[in-house]
């Protein structure tokens, strides 16, 4: 299966929170959207593997994407060195994204710079003839996505570009609710964190308000980029 778009994810729920209007505007739009998350989040205060698993499905099924997997790196001790390369290099050789959307460069959850260093290397790697990687027993064909965009977490970075997702924050919402191990749930009797409370929804819609201003939208979402952007048309950024 080919994919449009690739979202990787250090945890389940971090493409749910920064990027999931973007999904659900791009799945809307007839796009191939596929999430691979990275960890399992065991080491999370809250819930379970079997649990954010099982809310994991359940936000797939609200975004409407393609595929979702889960590729087990150790939570909090991945490194970005060979093995874990050769692994994400094999699922974008698989899936041969044209855009890859990757965790914030710079955020407070030292995981999320360390899988935004380790997915933006891996797609330039895809790319290289001699590295060899192998996928149901059959070598696979070297692939370099187009772009590679980091989604906006934690920390209040200054967007490079946002994504007009106003007629998507509801499903996003939704999205982030599955995880109802990690997030508000008046019914839950687990140690509270930093992001369970009512007022982190109330960050991250404030957020989406906030990114949505300057262009004249309700709600938008931000992308950091490692690289210039070109476009054939100066209308296309309008």
């Amino acid at each position: 299966m080919k994919i449009d778009i690739l979202v990787f994810a250090a945890h389940p729920d971090d493409a749910e929170l920064a990027c999931s209007g973007t999904i659900a505007k791009h799945v809307a739009a007839g796009k191939k959207v596929g999430i691979i998350d990275l960890t399992k989040g065991e080491l999370g205060t809250r819930g379970s593997v079997e649990l954010r698993t099982k809310e994991a499905e359940k936000s797939s099924k609200i975004l409407g994407i393609a595929v979702r997997e889960n590729l087990g790196f150790a939570d909090g001790f991945f490194t970005n060195d060979k093995e874990h390369q050769l692994t994400v290099i094999t699922k974008i050789r698989q899936y041969k994204p044209e855009i890859v959307l990757a965790n914030s460069i710079n955020d407070r959850h030292p995981d999320h710079g360390r899988a935004a260093e380790l997915v933006a290397d891996a797609c330039f790697y895809s790319g290289l003839l001699k590295i060899e990687t192998r996928f149901d027993g059959k070598k696979q064909q070297e692939w370099r996505p187009k772009a590679v965009y980091h989604y906006i977490q934690d920390y209040s970075l200054e967007p490079d570009f946002v994504v007009n997702t106003s007629d998507f924050f509801e499903t996003k919402k939704n999205a982030i609710l599955s995880f109802s191990s990690q997030f508000y749930d008046p019914n839950n009797t687990e140690p509270k964190t930093p992001i369970s409370s009512k007022e982190f929804l109330n960050f991250v819609k404030a957020r989406d308000i906030h990114f949505g201003r300057p262009i004249g939208a309700k709600y938008a979402e931000g992308f950091k980029v490692n690289r210039s952007i070109g476009v054939d048309d100066l209308f296309n950024l309008i």
